[in-house]
């Protein structure tokens, strides 16, 4: 592995799974040489109370988002889709926490 100056290591995106839960969620950003060490150092910094079961980084540059002033446009076909929302089912009385 070649060393390079830490001002120059790529910022990574941080996402940790807790033991209650099911998905992984943003917990920040760290900059690291390579990816192993970007997951040593995420643990470090983001799970210092063994709050995580599992970490996910990526670099910054691979990850692409929509921009916030085109949400209407990017959004907007999903309003014409109501079935998608289950308030357009009727259900049966019997059925509980739905």
């Amino acid at each position: 592995m070649q060393t390079t100056n830490k001002n120059e290591w790529p910022l990574w995106e941080v996402f940790i799974r807790s033991k209650a839960g099911l998905d992984h969620k943003h917990a920040g950003s760290i900059h690291a040489a390579d990816a192993q060490m970007a997951i040593e150092n995420a643990r470090d910094v983001y799970t210092r109370r063994m709050e995580g079961v599992s970490i996910w980084v990526v670099e910054s540059k691979y990850i692409h988002a929509s921009e916030p002033d085109q949400s209407e446009a990017l959004f907007e076909p999903a309003n014409d889709k109501i079935y998608r929302h289950p308030t357009f089912y009727d259900l049966p009385d019997e059925l509980k926490h739905m």
